[in-house]
């Protein structure tokens, strides 16, 4: 089958799983027995930030599980508010704290916040982390092709990853391009498109029809074909099995085509341009 991995290796020689678990929004005990029931169900990825207000819930979750600390990898992201480089460590320090580990395995900048300019000290501070063992993959999220050259062009160290929206209204082919260009894993936050997932859209329901699945499984195999590491959230333990359910069917090239032909011009869930968008 096309793109049947289970894992990526990531341009510093790190392994993700394919799929990823989106921890936001859970919080409290509800948010920890959610987590705890994806990693039971077999995801080996969560992604957080520290805006998520739930770090100490993700950490509390790996713990409960009873996992072996390697077998799970924990990515965090550094705020707007923290950009400055000095501000930017001790996020990062901050966030091992509230997880309670000794390290953390992805470490990501939120938003590029554009504005403030700061933000190739924030990606300064997080190849810093790097050396110094405090972070082991350092990426960003939802940054544009222009501030993913910057960071490069100040430090000579491309991200591993970059976090961007992606679902079939918005299928981001441009953007997914430049990150095969530079050797950037692409990986998508709202996967499923939230409340306008397209669900009942023909191309979905005909493809989900035409291989037994969900329309939900038809769109993250989409994403898996198209390389695509997508971070669905879901606090229902079967939900969760079904998301990881991706590798018993492949869909054609024409239902890919027909799925990515499903992208709007206004395809973004809320006014996200990473070139206006300011989040701290």
């Amino acid at each position: 089958m096309a793109n049947d991995t289970t894992a990526y290796t990531l341009n510093d020689g790190t392994v993700v799983p394919a799929i990823g678990f989106g921890t936001y929004p859970l919080r409290g005990d509800d948010g920890v027995i959610a987590m705890v029931a994806a990693l039971d169900n077999g995801y080996r990825y969560l992604d957080t930030a520290v805006n998520y207000e739930n770090e100490v819930e993700v950490g509390e979750a790996v713990r409960r599980s009873g996992l072996p600390r390697d077998d799970v990898r924990i990515a965090t992201k550094i705020p707007g508010r923290f950009h400055a480089k000095p501000l930017a460590l001790q996020s990062l320090r901050d966030s091992v704290e509230r997880l309670r580990l000794d390290r953390l395995d992805v470490a990501l900048i939120h938003w590029p916040n554009p504005s403030q300019g700061l933000f190739t000290e924030a990606w300064e501070a997080l190849v810093e982390a790097q050396r110094e063992g405090l972070v082991t993959t350092v990426g960003v999220s939802n940054f544009t092709e222009d501030h993913l050259r910057q960071v490069i062009e100040a430090t000579g160290v491309t991200p591993a990853l970059n976090q961007i929206e992606l679902h079939p209204y918005f299928p981001q082919e441009k953007m997914r391009a430049v990150h095969d260009e530079l050797g950037i894993r692409t990986q998508a936050w709202s996967p499923l498109g939230k409340r306008q997932a397209p669900f009942d859209e023909p191309p979905v329901a005909r493809a989900a029809a035409a291989h037994h699945v969900s329309p939900g499984q038809v769109i993250l195999r989409w994403h898996l074909q198209l390389g695509s590491m997508p971070l669905p959230k879901s606090a229902t333990p079967q939900r969760q099995q079904t998301n990881l359910d991706l590798f018993g069917f492949e869909l054609s090239e024409d239902e890919m085509a027909a799925v990515t032909a499903l992208g709007r011009p206004d395809g973004r869930l809320f006014g996200g341009d990473p070139d206006t968008h300011e989040e701290m």
